[in-house]
């Protein structure tokens, strides 16, 4: 993230990333996420996560909780606070749900008039942003990343910093059908992790067991089926639901057996 920093200015680039990283070694694996993306492993059929999605949402505590610390990063246009829903003018005065950092349940409060500015987080699900701007908490880049016309930076709130998350391969008898997949957001925007699942498991028993193409097979596949199929109304999944409108990146990793080629 600092060198991101440093360059910017030689290289011009301005821009953000999240990042998923796997890393093996001595026996473990560490993942380290970043941002949205994703990974799972699929052991005997079982599902086990192996990170976890940072978002406005999933974030919400820690990010009321910085803007408690240091108001000034909300530029005196956004309020720390969670409403269910934007506070009118009219509304001064009248009692209205609400919660804090600290809250993960939901309280009375009387509405000031601080209680206006815009919420630090606004929206639901996909469409939940932080300072009305970005839909991800943490990641690489975006020093100069701004709500819009406005002089208030996002990078204090967007922090860098990775959750680990370590799987001991040496406890478990892993099979050539035992994978690790890593996904960027545009796969699991349409595709949730049994179906993930469905597909390895699908795509690996048309191969033989010591075939290495196989991994890149369901990477390949998982990629297709989230994208879908171009119609008249845009990208749509087999069942007509929207596909994916993002990137997606899929790496698919064996776990053992004779399967995991170097």
């Amino acid at each position: 993230d600092e060198q991101i920093e440093r360059e910017r200015a030689s290289q011009h680039l301005a821009g953000g990333c999240c990042a998923l990283a796997a890393i093996y070694l001595m026996g473990k694996f560490y993942v380290a996420n970043a941002g949205d993306s994703r990974a799972i492993i699929i052991r005997n059929g079982e599902i086990i996560p192996m990170s976890r999605e940072f978002t406005p949402e999933t974030e919400r505590q820690r990010l009321q909780f910085l803007a408690l610390l240091r108001p000034e990063l909300l530029g005196k246009e956004f309020t720390h606070l969670e409403f269910p829903r934007r506070i009118q003018p009219k509304e001064l005065g009248k009692k209205m749900l609400y919660r804090d950092q600290n809250m993960n349940g939901w309280a009375y409060k009387k509405i000031e008039e601080d209680d206006l500015k815009f919420p630090l987080i606004f929206g639901e699900g996909k469409k939940a942003r932080m300072m009305a701007t970005i839909g991800v908490t943490r990641g690489l880049g975006d020093h100069d990343l701004k709500v819009f016309s406005s002089n208030i930076h996002i990078k204090p709130f967007l922090s860098c910093f990775p959750e680990v998350r370590v799987y001991d391969l040496t406890q478990y008898e892993h099979c050539p059908d035992d994978v690790l997949v890593l996904g960027t957001d545009g796969l699991w925007d349409v595709t949730n992790d049994q179906e993930v699942a469905g597909v390895v498991m699908e795509v690996l028993t048309s191969y033989e067991p010591n075939d290495p193409c196989r991994y890149t097979m369901v990477a390949q596949e998982l990629v297709v089926r989230s994208r879908g199929v171009l119609k008249e109304r845009g990208w749509r999944l087999a069942n007509d639901k929207l596909g994916s409108g993002d990137d997606i990146s899929v790496f698919v990793i064996p776990l053992g057996g004779p399967g995991n080629y170097t």
